[in-house]
């Protein structure tokens, strides 16, 4: 099975490309612009020209290619959506599941290791409640925004204070949203944050304590009620079978010149790809692809300034074409080719 996932993101794109997306989509009631900003036209165009190069020497292979293009892995739904619709009872069980992503890196150069490649991923909504009242007689309101402010600060004491040094994690609060008007104290806020782990034992105690904080914040002002913490998505790990990432790095170091293949790192990153391997009870392997200009990327190595380059979800983020799409087409067709020769 070789998976691309298909979704865009509500972006303005900036990159100035005659390609530039100009299209609108629906979200949440309203009018957004839309862009390919994590390179998912990419992958969609790697997977079109890796099947139709396989379906042309249909004689120089043996076995089942399945090309499953996937929707909504920005929303961390589209893999269990298409499990959940009968995949696994549709299709024969594959072999191995392979994957791979445009990111920033000199283009057609891949990045590829065992174990565990992208975090775990917690979306959260928090809902704190208070008693509103008047500005000007704060006496008789419990103020939620001071209740939710709290724990903006003290939730980052859990990856200071609570994790090992050892165990990477990142706790992110993106949203904090409360009243409308400035002198008018309202009745809740609501806090949403996002959290990445690389260990599902980490992930349990950080989940733990978030709840921990925020109840007990909440008991602290005399909250009337306890707070609500709604999971908005979740993201798994993903995991490189060892055995057959082996054999995908041994096929793409045949194929390609010596330094087009690095050892990867796990990245905080999240996908749904996992999902595949996971629930099927198959191996299953995913890697990156560089898709910036290598002179580019040389010069702002160079001055420290790789981190200054358009990532994934940036509205300039435009990964250069040649030889990005030759070298993704070919990844595939030469990885797809180690089990089916």
């Amino acid at each position: 099975m070789l998976r691309a996932e298909m979704d865009a993101l509500p972006v303005q794109e900036a990159t100035g490309l005659p390609y530039a997306s100009s299209a609108t989509a629906t979200d949440g009631g309203k009018t957004v612009p839309v862009m390919h900003a994590c390179g998912h036209d990419m992958h969609v165009t790697w997977l079109i020209g890796a099947a139709a190069l396989f379906a042309q020497a249909r004689n120089a292979w043996r076995g089942t290619l399945m090309p499953v293009f996937q929707p909504a892995e920005e929303t961390a739904e589209g893999a269990q959506a298409m499990i959940d619709d009968g995949l696994f009872q549709r299709f024969p069980k594959p072999a191995v599941v392979l994957g791979q992503h445009v990111m920033v890196g000199p283009s057609g150069v891949f990045r590829l290791r065992p174990g565990v490649v992208t975090s775990a991923g917690d979306s959260l909504q928090i809902r704190m409640f208070g008693r509103g009242a008047h500005g000007s007689m704060p006496q008789a309101s419990i103020d939620p925004v001071v209740m939710a402010a709290a724990p903006v600060l003290r939730l980052q004491t859990i990856v200071s204070r609570e994790v090992a040094p050892t165990d990477a994690v990142v706790v992110t609060i993106g949203a904090l949203q409360a009243g409308a008007k400035e002198n008018v104290i309202p009745d809740e806020a609501v806090i949403k944050l996002n959290v990445r782990t690389f260990d599902e034992g980490v992930r349990g105690r950080v989940l733990a304590a978030i709840t921990r904080i925020v109840h007990a914040e909440a008991a602290a002002s005399g909250a009337p009620r306890p707070p609500e913490i709604t999971p908005l998505d979740r993201y798994p790990l993903v995991k490189n079978d060892p055995e057959s990432a082996q054999r995908v790095g041994d096929a793409v170091r045949r194929y390609f010149p010596a330094g087009r293949v690095q050892a990867g790192q796990p990245t905080t990153a999240s996908e749904d790809f996992g999902s595949f391997g996971a629930e099927w009870g198959v191996p299953s392997v995913f890697w990156f692809v560089g898709g910036t200009d290598p002179a580019a990327y040389a010069a702002a190595k160079a001055a420290g300034g790789v981190a200054d380059l358009p990532t994934n979800h940036s509205p300039h983020f435009a990964p250069v074409i040649h030889p990005t799409l030759e070298a993704g087409v070919e990844a595939l067709v030469v990885t797809a080719q180690a089990w089916l020769s």
